[in-house]
């Protein structure tokens, strides 16, 4: 029971933070979603470009480990944002998370 509230909070957690990158999307630019292979399984993004520039991204969908994967997800997020290219390297101790990120980030982008 206690997993299945845990799910639906994280569930609602990423549709608003979806909403909230969409509602920017207007006014920021074009948002474009890609999809990479992590540890765990595919991780899901949407990256916000404006003017050729990378200004946000959001993970959608990821079963990566929450104290590990998603800490190194954060981190890369600041990275490819403050560098405005995947050509960053991978977060330690979290190396396949960190190239189906930043491929997931590469497949958003050759979309837009």
């Amino acid at each position: 029971m206690k997993n299945l509230l845990i799910s639906m909070l994280v569930l609602i957690i990423l549709i608003c933070g979806c909403a909230a990158l969409s509602s920017r999307n207007a006014a920021a630019g074009e948002v474009c979603e890609g999809i990479g292979q992590g540890y765990r399984g595919p991780i899901a993004v949407q990256v916000c470009i404006n003017d050729g520039i990378i200004t946000d991204i959001v993970v959608t969908d990821s079963a990566e480990d929450k104290n590990v994967g998603e800490a190194a997800m954060e981190e890369l997020i600041d990275l490819v944002v403050l560098y405005n290219s995947t050509d960053i390297d991978a977060v330690s101790g979290a190396t396949e998370t960190s190239k189906g990120f930043l491929e997931a980030v590469r497949n958003a982008i050759l979309r837009e």
